[in-house]
């Protein structure tokens, strides 16, 4: 039914919806034009139905609004926001058991990574072409940790699901490895077969990002020699390259200068400094499987 609307029911209307807890939020606001208050101008027209709707928008668009302002980190890139929230990370002890599960953004809160409940399981991709270079990447700038810093070609978690718990030849690492390259380098699978990854090693590392957040991780090392197409994500992927040795050792100094603001890593530069290039004599002379050493777990700083 429709009606029209003067200066007094408009008022006894508003008092009225106000009152209903069907249509509005605690002490919301009806914004009534200020041609009811200005005779003689025509007064407007309106229907209990539009009128509803109308202030109901108001409301909940009021509560929307709200709610994104009280939810942590508001201000985060909605990717990663949706990644953080949604993904659930593999907790392990020190020995790799798996002991439980939590979101990643939990798990990389440094506040949190202090208790000592945090550590989980991740993974580093080491590509190489078949020209013995590695494939590096520069994070996007919307990473929640360690944006724009440089990095070995792709670095991220197995999750906590059915393909990515599998143990039986590190599968589950190995999957996550596959579905990673192609979330972030839009490298397809059949470029990257899981089989053709050789986990080398284990390392146990800890290190902060920008004070608030950081990693605790127990990260599986993967090497893999492919030729593959690279179509980063630039929700992830900021930059790619690939370098051989010498041109890996320049950005090392050019890091260690502080030369145009490069960084690299902490995870990448420990495996720079302990292993990579005496494993990369292993790429080259196709020797890899020599070096595998996956009983060892190595803690390091």
């Amino acid at each position: 039914m429709s009606s029209l609307i003067n200066t007094a029911s408009a008022f006894r209307l508003s008092r009225s919806l106000a009152s209903s807890s069907s249509f509005f939020c605690p002490q919301p606001r009806l914004f009534l034009s200020s041609s009811f208050a200005l005779p003689p101008r025509p007064i407007p027209h309106f229907s209990l139905t539009s009128l509803r709707a109308s202030v109901s928008f108001r409301t909940e668009a009021a509560s929307a609004t709200a709610t994104m302002g009280d939810a942590p980190d508001a201000g985060m890139d909605a990717v990663q926001r949706r990644l953080m929230f949604e993904d659930e990370c593999i907790l392990v002890d020190e020995n790799d058991n798996v002991v439980g599960h939590e979101s990643k953004y939990n798990c990389h809160l440094w506040e949190k990574i202090l208790t000592g409940n945090m550590l989980h399981r991740a993974f580093s991709v080491f590509l190489f072409n078949s020209k013995y270079e590695l494939l590096l990447q520069q994070r996007s700038a919307t990473k929640v940790t360690f944006p724009l810093v440089w990095t070995n070609t792709c670095c991220s978690h197995p999750l906590y699901r059915e393909s990515e718990l599998i143990g039986e030849n590190f599968l589950g690492v190995r999957n996550a490895a596959q579905r990673k390259l192609l979330d972030e380098l839009g490298i397809p699978a059949e470029d990257v077969p899981v089989d053709q990854f050789i986990p080398l090693s284990r390392i146990l590392y800890k290190a902060p990002s920008d004070g608030k957040w950081g990693e605790h991780e127990l990260d599986y090392l993967l090497f893999i020699v492919r030729d593959v197409n690279v179509h980063p994500n630039p929700d992830e992927v900021a930059d790619v390259k690939y370098v051989n040795r010498d041109q890996l050792k320049e950005l090392l100094r050019k890091a260690d200068a502080g030369e145009g603001g490069l960084k690299l890593s902490p995870w990448f530069r420990l495996v720079v400094d302990n292993f990579l290039f005496k494993w990369w004599d292993h790429v080259e002379k196709g020797t890899l499987k020599e070096a595998t050493d996956m009983e060892t777990i190595h803690k390091l700083t």
